[in-house]
């Protein structure tokens, strides 16, 4: 009889790998990436834990070249949304009621597997089916799942540990219970963590889903999907279910167990199902849960007493790394006129330095977009913007998709700061800057804070103290994530908890217990250990 309350201890981030030429690790991978580009894998339905062909199909390619095929993939049609719907209420009584602990190493197990046996397989498929570069990938595919599924057994501890307090007439105590029903789960292209964690995490505390993937992302998701099998998830606790986003939305959202939607993508994707929700809260069983991140339109703010070579690192870096495709990715930058022109000539000095092309040439830094229709989303902008007034391209601007879907890094300095790149999301290698005069600091504080619906990553740049805490102030509700000194990317799980409000979504912080506690019904139990046997209370003497 297993008698111990066991508590996972707080884990270390999963070391960052740098892949030198020479490196064991860089030879591994690399004849992972020979491996992967010299088949072509068929990718299933996943349903029940059976393996579904529907002969509905599609393709995978490579955005650095659109005309090699990675994978064909099947979709799923309404007959299948349904199994998966079942498959998940079926698992869910024998998931739930299995100790929280025995469900948390099924959850350890998967990452070591990542860690130690599939690294380079989950690189690699993140690589070349998303168009991330080797660091990239190591510090999403590997480390960053990595850590969610380490962070989160150690967070699920701490909450399953807090108790209301007992005296010596009751006990109590509170039942963190799983969400009643099924959770629907959607995640995005851009990051193979989100993928994993929008699942797992859900999955941790006694849930269990309906997983639509990103079609841009399904090599390296479905990966995980067999990496979770065989670290031990039963079958039906997560269903992978590619497809269309209507067909499943429409089918998931009108079933009466829904109990909650797990969501990262598109501002308009997530209002209109939490608009679907609300017309079908007649059906429901319980309240769904939403918890979405949405994107932003992020910011780097500079004040004068900035360092130009430091801020122009966080420009360049932020703005670029994979293509400007992270929902954290910097897009918009305010420069006071003292010291612009020392920044612009760092700025553009290190873009003349990047070269851009496919993954697996380690020197590129800069990579394909992931398709066609991103491509020609954000080419549109720049046309607009090299046919306006307001503004002008100071670097890059241009783009070919002969082979792949490339776009030079691009830098456009305005004088609006209501010009339409400093205010809608590109998402793309686009970055915006407003010149501002060094006496406008606080008016311009108050423009970075007005200018965008999002409010989901910024960072201010100072080395006036001052000056640092009034941004931080002024921008309290600008950002959900806010870095001094920094760039505006790659917040680390267990070190900063993700998410923003506004339009970003409902900042329920990826990476902490926060998000965890939206994904359980806690009950609260007394035990009255002598009950009364007299209605009558002493006042009534």
């Amino acid at each position: 009889m297993n008698n111990a309350i066991y508590n996972f201890r707080e884990p270390k981030n999963e070391p960052v790998l740098m892949y030198k030429p020479g490196s064991e690790e860089r030879k591994l991978l690399e004849e992972e990436l020979k491996i992967q580009l010299n088949q072509v894998i068929e990718i299933p339905l996943i349903i029940g834990g059976n393996e579904i062909r529907t002969g509905k199909t599609g393709k995978v390619i490579m955005p650095s070249d659109h005309q090699h095929v990675l994978a064909t993939y099947h979709m799923a049609n309404e007959k299948e949304v349904s199994l998966a719907i079942n498959a998940a209420l079926d698992a869910k009584c024998e998931w739930m009621t299995l100790s929280w602990m025995e469900r948390a190493a099924i959850m350890a197990k998967a990452a070591e597997l990542l860690s130690k046996k599939y690294r380079y397989r989950i690189n690699a498929a993140t690589m070349l089916g998303q168009g991330k570069n080797i660091f990239q990938a190591e510090i999403d595919a590997a480390c960053e799942v990595i850590d969610y599924l380490r962070f989160n057994i150690y967070f699920a501890s701490l909450i399953y540990e807090e108790q209301p307090i007992s005296n010596g007439e009751s006990i109590n105590r509170l039942e963190y219970r799983p969400l009643e029903g099924f959770v629907y789960t959607v995640t995005p292209f851009n990051f193979t963590a989100i993928a994993s964690n929008l699942g797992t995490s859900v999955a941790l505390m006694g849930n269990t889903t309906v997983w639509k993937p990103a079609t841009t992302s399904l090599l390296s998701n479905y990966y995980l999907m067999k990496i979770f099998e065989e670290a031990g998830m039963p079958p039906g606790v997560i269903n992978f279910v590619p497809g269309s986003g209507s067909l499943i939305s429409g089918i998931v959202l009108k079933h009466r167990d829904l109990a909650g939607i797990h969501f990262t993508g598109s501002n308009s994707t997530f209002n209109s199902l939490w608009k679907q929700v609300s017309d079908n809260l007649h059906v429901y069983k319980s309240y769904p849960k939403l918890v979405g991140e949405t994107g932003g339109k992020d910011f780097i703010f500079a004040h004068g007493s900035a360092n130009p070579l430091e801020l122009a690192t966080a420009i360049v870096r932020g703005s670029f790394e994979y293509q400007g495709q992270k929902c954290s990715a910097a897009s918009r930058a305010y420069i006071p006129e003292s010291i612009w022109n020392d920044t612009k000539n760092h700025i553009l000095k290190m873009i003349s330095e990047i070269k851009t092309g496919d993954v697996c040439d380690f020197r590129n830094y800069v990579n394909a977009v992931i398709d066609n229709s991103s491509f020609d989303r954000i080419m549109s902008y720049l046309d607009k913007v090299k046919s306006s007034d307001d503004a002008k391209i100071l670097a890059g601007g241009n783009g070919d998709k002969s082979k792949g879907y490339f776009i030079e890094p691009t830098v456009i300095v305005t004088e609006n700061p209501h010009f339409f790149t400093m205010e809608e999301e590109i998402f793309g290698p686009v970055m915006t800057i407003y010149v501002y005069k060094d006496d406008k600091f606080d008016e311009t504080l108050g423009l970075c804070d007005e200018t965008s619906p999002y409010a989901l990553t910024g960072a201010i740049f100072s080395n006036d103290k001052y000056a640092m805490i009034k941004a931080c102030r002024a921008l309290r509700y600008a950002a959900g994530n806010f870095y001094i000194n920094d760039k505006p990317t790659g917040a680390m799980v267990g070190q900063q908890p993700f998410g923003g409000a506004r339009a970003s979504g409902t900042n329920d912080k990826a990476g902490s217990h926060l998000n965890l506690l939206r994904w359980v019904s806690p009950r609260t139990i007394k035990e009255t250990l002598i009950p009364a046997t007299d209605f009558k209370y002493p006042f009534m003497e």
